[in-house]
C-alpha cells in the first residue's frame, strides 16, 4: 500500500494525517484519503479534479505528469508527498 504524506506547512492549515491507502494512480489514492478527510479535497483539487496551482505532488521524489487527472501509476511501496507553494520575501 501506498503512503501518502502531507508537509507540515499544509498540516497547520487542515488536518492532514500520513495516510496508507491502495490504488493503482495518484488520483485513486487521494480519492482514499479524501474520503476519510473530505476537507482536503477542495483545498488540493478545483472544481474539475485538477490540482491547484498552490500544491505540488510528488510520487517518490518525482512531480506528478498529470495535474489534471491525476493518472501517474504508483506501486505499492510508493511514497506520495503533497506540498503546499510557500512564499516569502
Amino acid at each position: 500500500m501506498a503512503i501518502v504524506i502531507f508537509t507540515s506547512a499544509l498540516r497547520r492549515f487542515l488536518d492532514a494525517p500520513q495516510a496508507t491507502v491502495s490504488g493503482a494512480t495518484v488520483g485513486a489514492a487521494l480519492a482514499a484519503v479524501f474520503s476519510k478527510q473530505p476537507a482536503l479535497r477542495g483545498y488540493l483539487l478545483d472544481d474539475q479534479g485538477a490540482v491547484r496551482p498552490h500544491v505540488n505532488i510528488f510520487v517518490n521524489g518525482e512531480l506528478v505528469r498529470d495535474r489534471v487527472g491525476l493518472s501517474d501509476a504508483i506501486g505499492a511501496h510508493d511514497q506520495i508527498y503533497v506540498f503546499q507553494a510557500l512564499t516569502g520575501g
